[in-house]
């Protein structure tokens, strides 16, 4: 082999060489960018997916928040047309009691009143009060009765009061008193809240 033989071998062979260290060296800078490239792309979706993730959390307490707005809006809402009906149940309640208090049958009712607080009070000293309202039906339902009567100083719409002052015993069949229990214990899951 001749000098420029073996120059041109050398060159080749160097080329050769620079060739495969070249194409070695992109491999890698390749690898190693596609490696930077995965990085990148899954701290970009991680990100991403925590900032929807934080975006839907807030846009779901704002929903909640506004939606526990309404529910607090539309429970008052309902309670005061609750508490209107009610009122208008109990207006047309009171006026049915005045109308039966126009009737015969009040009379009836009383006289039936009466005797069961005396039956009740057996031979203890009873008190049987009638409502203000019922003053002129005192001496029709002395008669009827044969009980002693007084009439209450304070009107509660009708029926009777009665103490037994030695039991220290107070009878309430009075008007105004039943009609405050059962506004106080009437709800509108039924009716009254023992049904």
């Amino acid at each position: 082999m001749t000098i420029d033989e073996k120059l041109q071998h050398f060159y080749e062979v160097s080329l050769e060489e620079a060739r495969e260290d070249a194409a070695q060296a992109i491999q890698e800078h390749k690898k190693l960018l596609s490696e930077k490239l995965e990085e990148h792309r899954q701290l970009s979706r991680q990100n991403a997916e925590a900032e929807v993730k934080a975006e839907t959390e807030h846009v779901r307490r704002e929903v909640n928040k506004a939606l526990s707005a309404e529910q607090i809006t539309l429970k008052r809402d309902w309670s005061k047309k609750q508490e209107e009906l009610k009122e208008a149940l109990f207006g047309e309640v009171s006026t049915k009691i005045r109308d039966f208090m126009s009737t015969p049958e009040y009379e009836t009712y009383l006289c039936r009143k009466i005797k069961e607080a005396q039956d009740f009070a057996e031979n203890d000293e009873i008190h049987i009060f009638l409502s203000s309202t019922d003053r002129e039906r005192l001496d029709a339902l002395i008669q009827k009765t044969g009980v002693s009567l007084q009439v209450s100083g304070e009107d509660f719409i009708g029926g009777i009061r009665a103490e037994i002052p030695h039991k220290n015993i107070l009878i309430d069949n009075s008007f105004a008193a039943n009609l405050d229990a059962m506004r106080k214990e009437f709800n509108f899951d039924g009716g009254m809240t023992h049904e």
